[in-house]
């Protein structure tokens, strides 16, 4: 059995989808009824169970997800937890922590604070989706400004970047060790000119 084209455009909306996707949406995407797309769906299904395919349609309610079979839901959890699991390293958090609390920052400035080559400690970063580039700096060379990304605050629990904790040491009732008389300059005033 072959799947028609329109059969295909839908089993590509579902794929993509990733979660239910009501019929209604469906049959607006593909200009049909939605007992049209109740059809071609029925046909997906006969054709992912005769296939003897690793994928099943579900139907749920109105909508429609396309899901992996129940039978190869073990070795999906190993794969998805050992990728999910992989702890950051200390250089990496070290780096995050900068690049959280002082965006945005040029590589240059990570490495500054922490005084070690951190090329491919943010490089690293960038690849797991929890820095971004934001952008070029005017200054000599323009180099890239690095910000984290929403993934980061996802994986560490945070609305907002205003939830980071304090580091001031003021949370805690202590002094700031500057004081109000602070002469250290911050990432802003150093890349005004």
């Amino acid at each position: 059995m072959q799947l028609s084209e329109t059969q295909n455009k839908l089993l590509a909306i579902l794929f993509a989808a990733g979660e239910p996707l009501e019929g209604a949406r469906a049959a607006e995407a593909l200009d049909l009824t939605q007992e049209e797309v109740a059809s071609y769906a029925a046909g997906i299904s006969a054709w992912l169970d005769e296939g003897e395919l690793p994928l099943e349609l579900r139907r749920l309610g109105t909508a429609y997800q396309l899901c992996t079979r129940p039978v190869y839901a073990g070795e999906i959890r190993r794969a998805l937890e050992l990728r999910r699991n992989t702890p950051l390293s200390a250089a990496a958090l070290e780096v995050l922590a900068v690049i959280a609390y002082n965006q945005p920052v040029t590589r240059g400035f990570v490495e500054q604070v922490r005084g070690v080559d951190s090329s491919s400690v943010v490089t690293s970063l960038v690849e797991k989706g929890l820095v971004e580039e934001a952008g070029r700096l005017e200054l000599p060379g323009r180099p890239i400004a690095y910000r984290t990304t929403p993934a980061f605050l996802r994986c560490f629990g945070l609305e907002s970047l205003d939830d980071l904790p304090d580091v001031t040491g003021e949370a805690e009732g202590e002094p700031d060790p500057g004081g109000e008389d602070d002469d250290q300059l911050t990432f802003g005033e150093l890349t005004q000119s």
